[in-house]
């Protein structure tokens, strides 16, 4: 789990992956979670039985989905991100949501912990690597809430948004190119 920041970098802001207000659910619907909508599951009945047996993809789907959406970034961004940790965890740690002000660790898909490429300093000192961080069970759960978006695309665009906050991009200029709330 990432650490706390150190004292230096406590006023640098964090970021945090924008999703929409969604009604939250708890439950997992295998037939929507795995885009499948057999005749019974449109009609209300229950999902076939093969679909409620499927387990969610694990920790290590998600990082593979994440180095082939990072892989499929330009040469550009990939050489800006050298160096650049990705790290997938269930949620993120409670030190991390009470330092965000984060009640529902489900309200966090993904997050930026280091210095912005354009805030950097030739006498910053790192101590430790950027990283972006994966949340798996709260990006699962937009996935169900969703339904309309593909995992891997999901999983892409959080990585993304986190990335471009190394770069040094705002919510706001992220929001200006691709308003994922819509």
């Amino acid at each position: 789990m990432p650490a706390p920041p150190d004292r230096c970098n406590r006023d640098l802001p964090r970021s945090r992956a924008v999703r929409p207000a969604a009604p939250r659910r708890r439950r997992f619907d295998a037939a929507v979670a795995l885009g499948h909508r057999p005749e019974s599951v449109q009609q209300g009945l229950s999902p076939v039985p093969d679909l409620i047996a499927s387990p969610a993809p694990s920790l290590a789907d998600f990082e593979a989905l994440a180095r082939r959406a990072f892989d499929e970034l330009p040469d550009e961004v990939k050489a800006a991100c050298a160096g650049l940790l990705i790290r997938v965890e269930d949620f993120a740690d409670e030190d991390v949501l009470d330092e965000m002000e984060i009640e529902d660790p489900y309200e966090l898909t993904g997050l930026y912990d280091g210095i912005a490429l354009t805030g950097r300093s030739v006498l910053d000192q790192p101590t430790r690597p950027d990283a972006v961080w994966l949340f798996r069970r709260p990006i699962l759960e937009e996935w169900i809430d969703r339904g309309d978006v593909a995992l891997d695309r999901l999983i892409a665009h959080v990585l993304v948004h986190e990335i471009a906050h190394h770069l040094g991009w705002s919510d706001d200029d992220i929001r200006g190119i691709d308003d994922w709330t819509q």
